[in-house]
């Protein structure tokens, strides 16, 4: 089978740390991403801009052989090469507020299409990329891959096994979003603009409220409570660790969320989840991430000390899973681990290898699709029109 062939738009030369060359390339250029994949194209502000990201990541000979990916120069123009089949997948790795622009053409086309977290900038941008998706037929693919990592399906495993007795309530307690609670890099001084619909609301809280719900069941009666702590956010230079302005943020910082779980043969009527994320560092020595499942029979305690995005545990300790058995006392530690083929790759790119070899295998109820990003994003503008309101 001929590998499929893959489009990205948003690889940057000048960016080299990005999230396209951190989490997507690891894989894609890999002994088993190439045997499935193959990058064709490339788009960016400009075709100039294309050819030199081929050239800075070595995506080609840099003589113009046929192997070497296309520079395109515009949304239309990579829309137009899909449709004529000569483009299997376009990734979208923009910035959120570009991701209709960019990605729409290809969707609008009948491609197939994988958009990173959130979907759009706002909730007419998510709306109009579902409904021309499900207009045009192309499979979708969304880039919450926390709820492929590993440690998520195993807690998801142990919770569906019935060790604990159905579940009576699902805690979290994360602190996140941003590495420092006053301060950001000067690349994401846009995280402190709601309009633009990346921020540690969406990314950070959004993410962590996929995972959780795709491991214990969706929740409905959303009640929330958010609070803008720290409205004025420092913005330093990388360059020169210096603080260079200090901005006006309308991004809230504290959220508290509760809501009921749908009753199945694992949950129990009426029964409640609360997630509290806070933005920025946790207290000195608390871990960043503590999820516990109460059941009828034991507790499940997750515990993150590298950080909500699940993907940290190369830079500090690992993620753990324990269940308490309430009628021994007993305290046992459940092993979980990533797959062989993963442990090759930077952890950071490995839950997104996931969600390639997933859309690989052609499995749509195995990775999440742009339905599935439609439900999060309406259960998000929920939460922050009552605050905004």
């Amino acid at each position: 089978m001929s590998p499929i062939r893959v489009a990205l738009i948003g690889l940057s030369a000048n960016a080299t740390t990005s999230w396209a060359s951190a989490a997507h390339l690891p894989y894609l250029l890999s002994p088993r991403g190439r045997a499935r994949f193959r990058i064709v194209g490339l788009l960016n502000s400009t075709a100039d801009n294309a050819r030199a990201a081929i050239d800075a990541f070595g995506l080609g000979g840099g003589d113009g052989n046929e192997n070497e990916p296309r520079a395109y120069a515009s949304p239309d123009e990579l829309a137009a090469a899909a449709a004529a089949r000569e483009v299997d997948l376009v990734v979208c790795v923009t910035r959120v507020d570009r991701h209709l622009l960019t990605a729409g053409p290809a969707v609008a086309a009948g491609a197939d299409v994988f958009v990173e977290w959130p979907l759009a900038g706002d909730e007419a941008g998510v709306a109009e990329l579902v409904r021309v998706a499900r207009e045009k037929g192309g499979r979708t693919v969304v880039g919450v891959q926390g709820r492929l990592a590993p440690v998520v399906r195993k807690l998801a495993e142990v919770v569906a096994s019935g060790r604990v007795g159905r579940v009576q309530s699902v805690e979290v307690r994360a602190a996140g979003g941003t590495n420092d609670r006053d301060v950001l890099p000067v690349g994401l001084e846009y995280f402190t603009r709601l309009e633009v619909g990346g921020n540690p609301f969406t990314i950070g809280f959004g993410h962590l409220f996929d995972f959780v719900q795709s491991a214990v069941g969706d929740v409905t009666d959303i009640q929330s409570r958010l609070q803008l702590q720290r409205p004025d956010v420092k913005i330093r230079d990388p360059e020169t660790g210096t603080i260079i302005r200090t901005v006006k943020s309308d991004v809230p910082d504290l959220i508290i969320v509760t809501g009921t779980l749908a009753a199945s043969q694992t949950v129990q009527p009426g029964a409640t989840l609360s997630i509290t994320f806070r933005r920025g560092q946790p207290y000195p020595g608390d871990p960043p991430l503590v999820w516990t499942v109460h059941g009828e029979r034991g507790e499940i305690r997750l515990v993150a000390p590298g950080g909500t995005s699940l993907h940290a545990n190369a830079y500090s300790e690992p993620v753990t899973v324990d269940v308490h058995d309430f009628a021994t006392g007993k305290v046992e530690r459940v092993p979980w681990e990533w797959a062989p083929w993963q442990e090759e790759l930077p952890v950071v790119a490995r839950s997104v290898a996931a969600l390639y070899e997933a859309y690989a295998d052609g499995d749509a109820t195995k990775y999440p699709t742009f339905e599935d990003a439609l439900v999060r994003h309406e259960q998000l503008q929920s939460i922050i029109s009552a605050w905004s309101a």
